[in-house]
C-alpha cells in the first residue's frame, strides 16, 4: 500500500528469522531462554501494561512471540499478529511448544498474519492492545490508520500500551553532541555519523518514523486517544570521571535536557473521555 505522499509500506520480507534472532530487541534473551525471559526494555513495557487473568489482549507486531507467552502465563487470552511471515512462524512454533509441554499456560494463545492497518477483529474486543517497538516501523499514514483500528477494537475502558525507541529528539539533537564528545575522547569509531547505524545497523532501513515525547502524544490524540507519555533510558552503568558523571546526571534528570537525551518513549492511552 502507498499513501498520498508516496511512502510505501516496508516489505515484510525485510523481517526475516535472522532479523528476529540477531537484531530485533530482546534477541539475546530469546536465544538463551526461548521467550521465558524478557529483555529489560520489553519487561519494562510489559509491566506498564498490567495484564491480568481473564483479559483479552492483542499484541501487534508480536515478533518471536515472547509477549504472547507472558500474557498467557498471567491467565489472559492473547492474540498475536504480525505482517511478517517469519514472525508468525516463530510465534506459532512457540505456541505449539508450550501446548506440547508439561506446564500448560492458563491463558489461550493464537497468532495470525495480519496488517495493523486492518485488524481482523470485531469492535470493542480487547482490554489491552500492545504496540512494543512497532511505531517506528510504520510511516505516519500507516501509524494513523493503525491507531484508528486500535481505537475501534479496544473496549471502552481498555488501554493501549506503546513503547517506541529511539526518541527522535535524541537522534536529531543529542546524538551529534554525544558523538562529538566521544570523538574528542578517541572513541569516535564506535559512533557512526548516522545514528541509525549505531548498535544495530539494520535499523537504518526499517526505522522510518521515530517519535518524540510530544509527537507521540499528538498522533495518539489525532486518533482519538487521551494519553500519558513519558521518557526513559537504559541504565547508564558507566564508570567515568566526575565531570562526565555530572553532565550525564543533568542530561537524564533535568528538564528540558532529558527531552533530548532520554532514548525510549512510553505511552498509556485510553479512548478520549475515559480515565
Amino acid at each position: 500500500m502507498v499513501d498520498p505522499d508516496n511512502s510505501p509500506s516496508l516489505p515484510p520480507h525485510l523481517y526475516t528469522e535472522e532479523y528476529f534472532l540477531t537484531a530485533c530487541e530482546g534477541y539475546e534473551e530469546w536465544v538463551t531462554s526461548e521467550g521465558e525471559n524478557l529483555s529489560r526494555r520489553l519487561a519494562s513495557a510489559f509491566a506498564v501494561a498490567a495484564v491480568e487473568a481473564g483479559m483479552m489482549v492483542l499484541d501487534i507486531g508480536c515478533g518471536r512471540g515472547e509477549i504472547v507467552r507472558h500474557c498467557a502465563g498471567l491467565g489472559a487470552d492473547v492474540f498475536g499478529i504480525d505482517y511478517a511471515p517469519a514472525a508468525v512462524r516463530m510465534t506459532r512454533d512457540l505456541i505449539r511448544a508450550q501446548q506440547a509441554g508439561k506446564d500448560r499456560l492458563p491463558g489461550r494463545m493464537e497468532v495470525a498474519c495480519a496488517d495493523a492497518k486492518n485488524l481482523p477483529f470485531p469492535s470493542q474486543t480487547f482490554d489491552r492492545v500492545l504496540m512494543f517497538d512497532v511505531v517506528e516501523h510504520l510511516y505516519p499514514w500507516e501509524l494513523h490508520q493503525a491507531l484508528l483500528e486500535v481505537h475501534r477494537v479496544l473496549k471502552p475502558d481498555g488501554r493501549l500500551i506503546v513503547h517506541t525507541a529511539p526518541n527522535r529528539w535524541y537522534l536529531e539533537y543529542a546524538y551529534p553532541v554525544v558523538r562529538l564528545v566521544r570523538m574528542l575522547m578517541g572513541q569516535g569509531k564506535d559512533y557512526p555519523r548516522n545514528p541509525r547505524q549505531f548498535g544495530v545497523a539494520v535499523n537504518e532501513h526499517v526505522h522510518v518514523n521515530e517519535q518524540s515525547l510530544f509527537s507521540l502524544r499528538r498522533v495518539l490524540a489525532e486518533a482519538g486517544f487521551t494519553s500519558r507519555v513519558w521518557l526513559d533510558s537504559p541504565p547508564q552503568n558507566r564508570r567515568e570521571g566526575p565531570i562526565l558523571s555530572a553532565l550525564r546526571h543533568l542530561a537524564f534528570n533535568w528538564l528540558p535536557f532529558n527531552w533530548f537525551f532520554e532514548r525510549e518513549v512510553f505511552a498509556v492511552a485510553t479512548k478520549t473521555g475515559k480515565t
